[in-house]
């Protein structure tokens, strides 16, 4: 495969807004900055580009200098900043730019949600509009090459995942090299940078732990015993793992009946090729034992990038009773229920039949090798 398409790539229009900011921000390494640029080599306007992490932009972004921003920027129609994150209290600064510069547009990436949430967010509430990119999605995968072209390829995606550089990679030792790289380079880069963890290690530990309980409800208190820390320390780093969106948390679903289990949370990778390298596994398929996991962590994560590029407004979930009744994944939309068992290898699955009685307004699907395009392109 040579370059994928970005689903955002046809929304010029809507990532382009006079006197508006638009938050790109995602994973690193999951084309944020070519997409941008990208996008705007397709433009005959006057563009501006820099990136947070320039000395002399930095300055000049964080001195809240009206005068020096249009002697800098006023002659421009586009300013795009790249790795926002690292200039103090942007928002303030964009904020300033977007209120006083006539009809000009913003676009700023960053690879963090929480730092880019804390800087950017506040100060410019009514101004901004939010992006999230993920990596490749097999909504992109269809428009450009097909959906054959999916199902051909689909045990490459489910070992190395869909990061942009290993799609274009051909070479499975190198697909591999570079997902270890990305682990150790750029997986903890902006926790370890931003939010005072200094401890890199227990960040991996963790993790691993959750790597191996896909699919299953996580046990803080056993997390924290298993790594020697303290539970809230747990609680923290899960929060930051998400934030930087390296996993997500799903939490179960209930209407208070008391057989439902709620309290407890399940964990997917936002990646199967980033959650192969946390376990250092990337053999091919009939050499694995985890098949079913690593179906339904691509599932799920293929779920999350629908309803981001679809303008999906739902909320996540499993559902599982004490009785040990469960369905992998529940989405609630337009206040219906969307239920869907994750299934690797086709075969019947009936709904729990307290499933049925409890939420009639729901609608329950099987998710196999066989029909999973149906579902999340």
């Amino acid at each position: 495969m040579k370059w994928i398409n970005r689903i955002y790539e046809e929304r010029t229009d809507k990532i382009l807004r006079p006197n508006k900011v638009t938050i790109i921000y995602g994973p690193r390494r999951c084309g944020k900055t070519s997409l941008v640029k990208k996008m705007l080599q397709e433009i005959n306007l006057k563009i501006f580009q820099a990136t947070g992490e320039d000395f002399d932009i930095k300055n000049i972004l964080e001195s809240k200098k009206l005068s020096l921003f249009k002697s800098v920027f006023g002659d421009f129609d586009i300013l795009f900043i790249d790795e926002a994150q690292y200039i103090q209290d942007i928002g303030l600064s964009l904020k300033l730019i977007v209120d006083n510069f006539d009809k000009i547009s913003i676009v700023v990436t960053g690879s963090s949600s929480f730092d880019i949430a804390n800087k950017l967010y506040e100060p410019l509430t009514g101004r901004q509009i939010i992006k999230k990119l993920y990596p490749i999605s097999c909504i992109e995968l269809k428009k450009q090459y097909g959906g054959i072209e999916i199902i051909k390829n689909l045990e490459m995606l489910l070992v190395f995942g869909m990061y942009p550089e290993v799609l274009v990679t051909d070479n499975l030792e190198e697909k591999q090299e570079y997902l270890i790289n990305l682990r150790n380079s750029y997986l903890f880069k902006d926790i370890l940078a931003f939010e005072n963890v200094k401890n890199s290690q227990k960040l991996f530990d963790l993790l691993r732990l959750i790597a191996y309980q896909i699919g299953k409800e996580v046990s803080l208190s056993e997390l924290a015993t298993s790594l020697g820390i303290a539970k809230k320390t747990v609680e923290r780093y899960l929060d930051l793992l998400e934030k930087s969106f390296v996993i997500k948390k799903i939490t179960g679903f209930s209407r208070n009946l008391r057989s439902e289990v709620t309290k407890t949370a399940r964990y997917y990778f936002y990646d199967n090729g980033i959650l192969n390298s946390i376990i250092n596994n990337f053999n091919m398929l009939n050499l694995r034992n985890d098949i079913g996991t690593l179906w339904e962590n691509f599932i799920v994560s293929e779920f999350l990038k629908k309803q981001e590029y679809y303008n999906i407004y739902a909320n996540n979930y499993f559902w599982r009773t004490y009785q040990r009744q469960e369905i992998d994944f529940v989405e609630e939309r337009d206040g219906l229920l969307y239920a869907y068992e994750i299934k690797w290898k086709p075969r019947k699955v009936k709904p729990p039949k307290l499933w049925l009685n409890t939420y009639k307004n729901s609608e329950f699907n099987v998710v196999t090798g066989d029909n999973f395009l149906e579902f999340i392109v």
